[in-house]
């Protein structure tokens, strides 16, 4: 198709280019075939970039949104099982010394807030990843 040889400089910005944008860029050398492959002006050239980058960035927002939402939603499983731990381990202090039933109970309760609260912030962070974002 091309019968001239191409020449590259050393340290020429075609280097990262790849070949066939090279080779459809060069304004000395137009085919039939390459004429009815590029746009015809650069305005539409841009709007059908446009129209080909923003799908496959939206499907790339929607994926990493979704991603977010899941990694955040891992914080409420950890606040079910601190729930559980604190609970757990105020069966087994009542059961080794039922005369601190109340100090232990108030103890269990501030750890239950406490890792409630966690939980719940872990949650708001998924929701407003998921819909404010």
């Amino acid at each position: 198709m091309f019968t001239e040889k191409l020449h590259v400089r050393a340290g020429s910005r075609a280097l990262y280019r790849p070949l066939s944008a090279s080779v459809l860029s060069r304004p000395d050398v137009k085919t039939e075939s390459s004429v009815a492959l590029m746009p015809q002006s650069p305005l539409s050239q841009v709007t059908l970039r446009g129209i080909q980058t923003s799908a496959v960035s939206r499907d790339i927002d929607t994926a990493a949104k979704f991603i977010g939402a899941g990694a955040a939603t891992v914080g409420v499983a950890g606040s079910g099982a601190g729930i559980g731990t604190v609970f757990g381990s105020l069966i087994i202090g009542y059961a080794r010394n039922p005369s601190l039933k109340q100090q232990l109970f108030s103890y269990a309760i501030l750890g239950f807030a406490l890792s409630e609260a966690m939980g719940l912030f872990c949650l708001m962070v998924a929701f407003l990843i998921l819909f404010a974002m």
